[in-house]
């Protein structure tokens, strides 16, 4: 089986690449592509491979618009953070889903559902159109204005407009006000990424996520890379890999 994996964080496409080989040792793995852009021409110019891990956030863009730039016939097991109520409308529509972390157990029960398929999945059942608007159903309804808070035994709200950036660190997930206040918060980074503008905030690293509003300015950095300068200190460079410096520069821009 020629299975190719489509996730922009490297770390977590090397995890998903290690299990897949684990589970199904005689298949060749192509990937990671990191970008919506890559796997359009990689689809373009390779054969069709009998199954596609993909990720729903990419560095360039949501995974849908490859369905609109590119011929998509092999089935697709969607790797997510979204909870599983939010993507029951995949399931009914014969696609499936992991969700992040990954386990063995779930890329088991993934190939599990494929084979019992079976040839009903030789082509994308699903039309691109619909799954673009499944998508972007799927998509958080409202962004979140603001989030609850708990320091020095009491509770505060601290509204969306002054937030700075969020970090991790030693998985805690910690909110940076404009006024360089600390508040830790009860969930993951990507969960966050999820309630927010995309206008508003970007995310340079699994352990940074930006308001558009904090920055100061951008450099050009060594190795094609841009250093980010928030308004707020932060505890180290924020820097931003080649691989994403066209997608932050777009969105830069598109005020």
């Amino acid at each position: 089986m020629n299975i190719l994996v489509i996730e922009d964080e490297l770390k977590t496409a090397r995890a998903l690449i290690k299990l897949i080989a684990a589970v199904r040792p005689e298949s060749k793995i192509d990937g990671p592509l990191q970008r919506v852009s890559s796997a359009v021409d990689y689809l373009a110019s390779h054969p069709s491979p009998d199954l596609i891990f993909m990720d729903i956030q990419l560095a360039d863009g949501l995974s849908f618009e490859i369905f609109e730039k590119a011929k998509v016939e092999a089935p697709v097991i969607f790797c997510t953070a979204f909870d599983e109520y939010a993507l029951q409308a995949f399931k009914a529509n014969g696609l499936d889903y992991i969700l992040k972390p990954f386990s063995e157990d779930a890329i088991n029960i993934a190939f599990a559902k494929l084979e019992k398929i079976g040839s009903a999945l030789g082509k994308n059942v699903v039309p691109a159109s619909l799954i673009a608007q499944l998508l972007q159903a799927n998509q958080p309804k409202a962004e979140k204005q603001s989030f609850l808070v708990f320091k020095s035994g009491s509770y505060k709200t601290v509204p969306v407009s002054d937030i700075a950036y969020f970090f991790v660190r030693n998985e805690q997930t910690t909110l940076v006000t404009i006024e360089g206040e600390m508040f830790g918060i009860d969930q993951s980074l990507e969960e966050t990424v999820n309630q927010l503008s995309r206008k508003g905030f970007f995310k340079l690293n699994r352990q940074y996520l930006i308001a558009f509003k904090a920055i100061k300015e951008v450099e050009h950095y060594f190795a094609r890379k841009l250093l980010v300068k928030l308004t707020v200190q932060t505890e180290e460079k924020l820097l931003i890999g080649k691989d994403k410096t066209t997608a932050f520069l777009q969105w830069l821009a598109e005020r």
